[in-house]
């Protein structure tokens, strides 16, 4: 009898989430350094690091979707690391497991919704 699972006709079993989501967080980690390097630029030129200079910096719309979009982001890449921590972790209840995911689904979400009402109240 042959042995199927070696060779290009193995029998992949799994989530399939591999390579999507190490691109999915190279993409998102390379974003926030991006980012990063920018609000660093900003805060080490500029002259004041008063309250009203910062509220500058986040007034204008476009500076506003850039830090929300790295906010989103960040989430996104956060999921992908703690969604692989339940699953590779808690393998012993799905039930446990389902719950701890849909945990982090909702306060991952409740920190979006957190940060835009921060990013839209300046």
């Amino acid at each position: 009898m042959a042995n199927n699972n070696i060779g290009p006709k193995r029998l992949v079993v799994g989530a399939g989430y591999g390579m999507r989501d190490w691109l999915a967080q190279r993409a998102t980690a390379i974003l926030m350094a991006i980012y990063t390097v920018v609000i660093l630029v900003l805060f080490l030129t500029g002259t004041r690091f008063t309250y009203e200079s910062w509220v500058g910096v986040f007034s204008a719309q476009w500076f506003k979707l850039l830090t929300f979009t790295v906010i989103v982001a960040l989430l996104y890449h956060a999921w992908v690391g703690v969604r692989d921590i339940w699953m590779d972790y808690v393998t012993h209840s799905v039930v446990l497991r389902l719950i701890l995911q849909v945990g982090t689904i909702v306060w991952l979400i409740a920190c979006a919704g957190y940060a835009a009402q921060i990013l839209w109240r300046v």
